[in-house]
């Protein structure tokens, strides 16, 4: 078959019509591949990891914008009175039901990975946690799986200070209550997150 000009037009104008549609496809969150956890630290030495049970979140790949939802009553600390003590003493979770991180991801950086590749980076957070909003800075690590799905990881935890947040009063509480010498205020938090394209 000859390629005359407007041939060679039409077919230039369908892959450019693929390719934009490969490229700005949206990611989804998967709460089943997906964990939050976070670390407390009683009596000084009693080392405990926590985890949320409920994640919802997209990348809008036209724009790169980032946004994960986190279910504060989900919080599971395996004893269901101290899952109670945390949603009411804690998060609060009556006025402030949810968090929320967001960020804006290059997403050049994101299409241009293969099959099992990844790359590293760091990463401005924005936590909305208890009506406070602050940035953190994350090291991440992305890697595209099967599927077109991406897999967003820490590569080592992210500390939240307890007073950034408006936390401690509720940590002392939940001190006061469980009647332990100390708790830390300063939580290390770690992520494993899988999105799947729309």
């Amino acid at each position: 078959m000859k390629l005359t000009p407007k041939l060679t037009s039409r077919l230039s104008l369908l892959l450019l019509t693929l390719v934009s549609a490969s490229s700005f496809a949206d990611w989804t969150l998967n709460n089943d591949k997906s964990n939050l956890n976070f670390i407390s630290v009683k009596k000084s030495s009693i080392v405990e990891v926590h985890h949320f049970s409920q994640l919802a979140g997209s990348v809008k790949d036209s724009s790169g914008k980032a946004n994960i939802e986190i279910n504060l009553a989900s919080v599971e600390t395996l004893i269901p009175i101290r899952n109670e003590r945390i949603q009411s003493l804690l998060f609060q979770t009556n006025m402030y039901p949810k968090a929320s991180i967001s960020a804006d991801i290059n997403v050049a950086d994101v299409n241009q990975l293969k099959l099992g590749e990844s790359f590293k980076t760091k990463q401005t957070l924005v936590l909305d946690l208890h009506g406070v909003k602050n940035e953190l800075v994350a090291d991440i690590q992305v890697t595209k799986l099967m599927n077109n799905s991406l897999n967003v990881s820490s590569l080592k935890p992210v500390v939240l200070k307890g007073a950034d947040f408006k936390l401690v009063e509720g940590i002392n509480d939940l001190r006061d209550i469980a009647s332990l010498p100390s708790i830390t205020t300063q939580i290390p938090v770690t992520f494993n997150l899988v999105f799947d394209i729309n």
